[in-house]
Formats: structure tokens, sequence, C-alpha cells
């Protein structure tokens, strides 16, 4: 069994899944890392030179990759859940963990981070909370475990995250 951690950007998926790996005794992989060792390049460039649906194309192979695996803990890009046909794959093979957090603290925790193709608009406030809006109704449906990180150290979430796993 694999363990899924998703979210929107910012919420703490890297580093929440890295501190999980640890403790269990798993292998991590981010899905957004992944793909950009595999193409070469940055995510904010393959949005930008073959557009956001060939990102898309490349998160859903990866996702159908990873969950023939066991033991893994997959930080799941932030839009790789949004589309259902992830998500029921990743159900099939994955504990699902959600992870939240206010879209103040989501802009402020990824405001200096140019690697966000997503935010980088005039308003990431309202661009971010009508993508979390869109997103939420799916994020919501596969939760199995709900944490919201708003003000919250890593080994807090951490913590809820292995509570609620036993």
């Amino acid at each position: 069994m694999n363990i899924a951690i998703y979210g929107f950007m910012g919420v703490g998926k890297t580093t929440i899944g890295k501190l999980l790996a640890d403790m269990l005794g798993y292998d991590f992989v981010d899905m957004d890392e992944e793909i950009e060792k595999r193409e070469g390049i940055p995510i904010s460039d393959i949005f930008r030179v073959k557009g956001e649906s060939r990102f898309r194309e490349l998160e859903s192979r990866l996702v159908k990759e990873l969950s023939q695996n066991d033991g893994l803990i997959i930080a799941c890009g932030g839009g790789a859940i949004a589309d259902i046909k992830n998500a029921e794959i990743l159900l099939k093979s994955s504990r699902m963990v959600y992870l939240t957090a206010s879209i103040e603290e989501i802009i402020e925790r990824t405001y200096n981070d140019n690697s966000r193709p997503l935010l980088k608009v005039n308003n990431p406030e309202k661009v971010a909370s009508e993508i979390f809006e869109q997103r939420k109704p799916v994020y919501t449906k596969y939760a199995e475990i709900t944490v919201d990180t708003t003000g919250m150290t890593p080994m807090e979430v951490v913590k809820m995250v292995l509570e609620a796993l036993k």
C-alpha cells in the first residue's frame, strides 16, 4: 500500500511526504520533481514550451506507473488528483491524504516561488481561490484523511497524519 499526499500548491505535500517516508521507512516520490527529472526541464518550462495539457499527460502516465508499486509516499502535483481518472487509480493502491491551508497561507508560502506557473499572475489570490474552489470537490471526495496545515509546523501535521493512519 502507498500513501498519496495531495492538495493545492503550497500546503506542504513535499515536506510532509519526506518526513512521513523517513518515519515509516517508505520511499518518497515527488511527482513534480520526477517529471522535471524525466523531461530535463522545470515544470514552469514544460507549461510554457509544451503546454499544460502535455504536463497533465505526463502526470497521468506517472500516476499509473507509481500505483503499480508498493511502499511509496507519493507527493502528488496540485492538479494530479483534480483529474478523476488519476484519483481513481491512486485510490486503488494508496491511502489518500488531503492537505489543505487557507488561501492567505498558500499565497504567503508560494509568493517567492517562481516554479508555480499557475500563480505567476497579476492577482494570485483571485486565481488561487478560483483554482482551489474548482478542485475542492474532487479533493474532498477522495480524502481518507484531511489535515488543514494552516499555522501548523510540519511535525504537527505529520503527527496528525500518523494518528489518522492508525
